[in-house]
Parts: C-alpha cells; sequence; structure tokens
C-alpha cells in the first residue's frame, strides 16, 4: 500500500487545569484499550501515553480506524481503534523510539515518526487518511499552513534574564546558541525573490516583508521586524521563512512561540537539519536536555557531514554537568568523520570525559587524553582544551602536568576565567599561596568583567513580551 504523506497536529497539553478538561472531554469517548506492552499495568502513569484523532482530507473525523504504534525494533505493537469521533487513546508505553501508524480501508495510511517517547509524557498527534490512489503532492505544492498561531508578540522589555534556565554558564549557553541559530538564517536560504513554494503575487508579497523584517531589525525595531517575519511565513511558509521568524523569537527570549514555529516548520520540512536545530536550542531553553540531544542528533543524521549539528549539540555538553550516552555516540561520529578538525576532537573529549567510571576508569583516561592532545596539536589557541587537560590531570593528582595544562590554557585563552580558577585550585595543593591568591583574584576580576559584558547584552537584546491564548501547546514531533 503506498504511504501518503500525513498531515500532523501535535500538541502537548500544559498546566493542571487544561490536563484536567482533557480527561473531562475524552474519557467519554475513549474506547476500551488493548494490553498494554510488555505486561505493563493498564494506564500506568509512569509511562508513556498518545493520543489524538484521526481525520480524512477533508478535516472530518473518520471512526473505526486502527491506529498502531510500533517501537522501534519490531518487538512491541500497541493498537487501539477511534471511536466515532475518531479519537483514540493509547497508555502505558514504555520509554522508547516508535512509529505511529493510522490505517483505514479505502485509506493510504496516515503515519509519523520516528516518535521519541519519555517517562510520564502525554503526547496528542493527530493524524490525516487520505483516500487510497490520491497522487502524493508535488514537491513545489503550497504547504499547509498552522492554524492560527496561539501566540501574540506585543512588545519588548529590557531586561538581564534574556531566558535560559539553571545555573549561569547554561543560561549562557542558552544566549548562545539562540544567536547562533540566528546565524544561520544569515546564511542560507533568505528569499530574495518569489519561493518556488507558492509563486506568483503571493510570494512576491512575502518577499517583501521578508525585506521589511530585516529592515525593521536593522533599524532597532524587534517588534515590527517579528511581526513582518510573521506575515511572510503567512504568505508564504516556506522553509526560510519559517526558520527565519522562528530564529527572530527564539534571538529575543521568546521561547514558547519560537518552539511553535520551528516545530511546524519541521512538520512540514522534515529534511531541514536547521529546523530540528532550533527545535533543539528551543527545547535546551525550556530546559529538556534529552530531547535538545534527540532533535540536534536527528539533524546530524540527515547528513552526518555537516559540521553544524555537532557544533551546537558540542557547546551544550560542554555546558552541562552530565553527559547522555546519545550525545557521547553523535560527538564520536563527529570526530570519527572530522578527524582534523580541533573541536570535533575536543566535543568528543569532554562527552567521553563525563560519562567515565572513575578515577579507575583508565581506558576512558587515555582515550579523552588522545583526544585532547590531537585537538590542541590541530589548534595550540583552543583554550578550552588544554582547561580540559588539566582537569583530567589534576583528577590523577599529576600536579605538575595539571599545572602546565592550566598555563597553556591562560596562554591560548587569557580571559578562560575557569583556567584561572583552577590554576589557583592546583597552586593551593601544592603549597604556593602566593601564587594561588594571585589567579584567584585574576579569576574574580575576569568573572566581574564577563557578567557585565553579558548584562550589557542582554540589555542590547531586548526580550519580547508576548501573550500565550488558551489553546494548547505546541509539542515536537
Amino acid at each position: 500500500m503506498m504511504l501518503a504523506s500525513a498531515h500532523l497536529t501535535v500538541r502537548s497539553v500544559a498546566g493542571t487545569a487544561a490536563r484536567s478538561m482533557t480527561v473531562v472531554l475524552l474519557m467519554p469517548l475513549a474506547l476500551l484499550l488493548p494490553g498494554p506492552l510488555a505486561g505493563q499495568a493498564p494506564s500506568d502513569p509512569s509511562l508513556a501515553r498518545v493520543e489524538g484523532t484521526v481525520r480524512n482530507a477533508e478535516k472530518r473525523p473518520v471512526p473505526g480506524a486502527t491506529v498502531c504504534l510500533e517501537s522501534a525494533d519490531g518487538r512491541r505493537t500497541l493498537t487501539a481503534h477511534t471511536n466515532p469521533d475518531g479519537v483514540y487513546r493509547l497508555s502505558s508505553i514504555p520509554e522508547g523510539s516508535y512509529r505511529l501508524r493510522a490505517q483505514m480501508p479505502g485509506y493510504s495510511d496516515g503515519v509519523f515518526g520516528p516518535l521519541v517517547l519519555k517517562k510520564e509524557e502525554l503526547r496528542k498527534i493527530d493524524l490525516t487518511v487520505a483516500p487510497a490512489g490520491m497522487a502524493k503532492a508535488p514537491a513545489s505544492a503550497e504547504p499547509e499552513w498552522f492554524d492560527e498561531p496561539r501566540f501574540t508578540v506585543a512588545g519588548v522589555s529590557d531586561t538581564t534574564n534574556l531566558g535560559g534556565h539553571g545555573a549561569d554558564t547554561v543560561r549562557r549557553t542558552t544566549e548562545t546558541l539562540a544567536g547562533d541559530t540566528a546565524s544561520l538564517g544569515a546564511d542560507a536560504g533568505k528569499p530574495a525573490s518569489p519561493s518556488a513554494t507558492t509563486g506568483g503575487p503571493t510570494a512576491s508579497e512575502a518577499v517583501a516583508h521578508h525585506r521589511a523584517a530585516e529592515r525593521e531589525e536593522a533599524q532597532g525595531r524587534p517588534v515590527e521586524a517579528e511581526h513582518e517575519y510573521q506575515r511572510a511565513a503567512e504568505l508564504d511558509p516556506s522553509e526560510a521563512n519559517l526558520f527565519d521568524w522562528g530564529a527572530e523569537l527564539l534571538r529575543h527570549g521568546a521561547v514558547e512561540p519560537a518552539f511553535e514555529v520551528f516545530a511546524k516548520g519541521n512538520r512540514l520540512y522534515p529534511r531541514s537539519s536547521r529546523m530540528l536545530v532550533g527545535l533543539g536550542v528551543t527545547l535546551y531553553a525550556r530546559g529538556s536536555y534529552d530531547q535538545a540531544v534527540d532533535h540536534l542528533r536527528a539533524a546530524s543524521d540527515l547528513n552526518p557531514d555537516n559540521p553544524v549539528p555537532y557544533q551546537f549539540l558540542g557547546k551544550i555538553e560542554v555546558a552541562e554537568a552530565a553527559a547522555s550516552r546519545d550525545g557521547e555516540e553523535t560527538l564520536s561520529r563527529y570526530a570519527r568523520l572530522h578527524p582534523d578538525s580541533p573541536e570535533a576532537n575536543y566535543y568528543c573529549a569532554v562527552s567521553v570525559w563525563k560519562l567515565r567510571r572513575g578515577p579507575e576508569d583508565r581506558d576512558t583516561f587515555v582515550r579523552v587524553e588522545s583526544l585532547l592532545e590531537k585537538a590542541v596539536r590541530l589548534d595550540p589557541k583552543l583554550g578550552p582544551a588544554y582547561l580540559q587537560l588539566g582537569i583530567l590531570y589534576a583528577e590523577r593528582q599529576d600536579l605538575p602536568k595539571a599545572i602546565s595544562a592550566y598555563e597553556s590554557a591562560i596562554s591560548a585563552t587569557p580571559r578562560l576565567a575557569q583556567a584561572h580558577y583552577r590554576l589557583a585550585q592546583a597552586y593551593r595543593q601544592k603549597g604556593e599561596t602566593g601564587k594561588a591568591q594571585q589567579e584567584l583574584q585574576r579569576y574574580q576580576r575576569i568573572s566581574r568583567e564577563a557578567d557585565e559584558q553579558i548584562v550589557r547584552e542582554r540589555r542590547e537584546i531586548q526580550q519580547f513580551v508576548y501573550t500565550l491564548r488558551d489553546k494548547p501547546a505546541t509539542s515536537p514531533p
């Protein structure tokens, strides 16, 4: 049976009140579900749930459709049927990667996946099935635009708290990644002429709005720029217009609206690596580290030779206290595919180091040391790699090597605050209190000046003030 492309609406239910409302509305409609996966108890609240509606091409509910959730390894399948209102519910789903499929006699399948589910997660996924034999829309056909956006940007605030989560390092990393995401739009996809997506006057008008957005941004009117980007995307929902709109929102701290735009862009353009990168960054800004890694890894899978997704992932791994196995595997591939890249070797070393079993893990020590030595050999000015070498030697109680590595880090990157701090600690352990005090003072001065610079930068990039309407939030596919 030929697969038709599925038009998907993915939403997450946010807030206790919203969850209660959903239960009241959907529970009377639910059909009896089959037994759980792998012997789990029915409706186990610690496991994941998936629910939604199956509709036809005319947006009408399809009752009696079969909805199958199949694990990536093909070993588990959970099945439900839609009720008279086209609603299905699947519960007690273990963590993992799945593929969702809606089937109905006389229709081509509606398919969604891969879908990564976490514990206690509720995902709402609507599927559309098309009449069997319906021709697949050509690539140049106008893509479906989502319903009216659930947010409204009303203004800006002069704030020094531009989003992010957790400690200062993580928050600063979030802001850096937001700027890096915006720079991806500057390198590719800026529409200079009517796009192939729609063509004609509508596309020409979209180009005019996009150019107006760039002018407004350059003249320091970000709210007006955001409205112009939105209008361009509404007229012509091309990959470029959607990405630039999402990047503008993210750059100005509007994480939830950016999330909605990037999620829609990913559904319309699943082969867009930078759309997945944008989604990954917004997820990280929301504090969803594991899902951010999943999306950045998916972006790297689209084109394993493209260094950009790896670089975003590497910056996250450096900022986080712990690394993930998926992140380490992805960054190890980066180092394998780009053996002459100092950054690839450095990022791989950091992720491997954070997964070590302890000082007794000799194999990890040797591998990390080799990667870092290669990184600084390729780029003698890569201060963070020297810093990581110092951390490695300090854990092995090799103070002379640690001090030498910290000094090399400072020589390569004089304002690397953590290198001064760790060098101070090493001097103190060695009994050289005078040198330790000097380095500690340098650390404090550099940290204070860096904080002042961050405040200035945050004031320059004003944060959007936005209102979320009373609609379920968009969730990543």
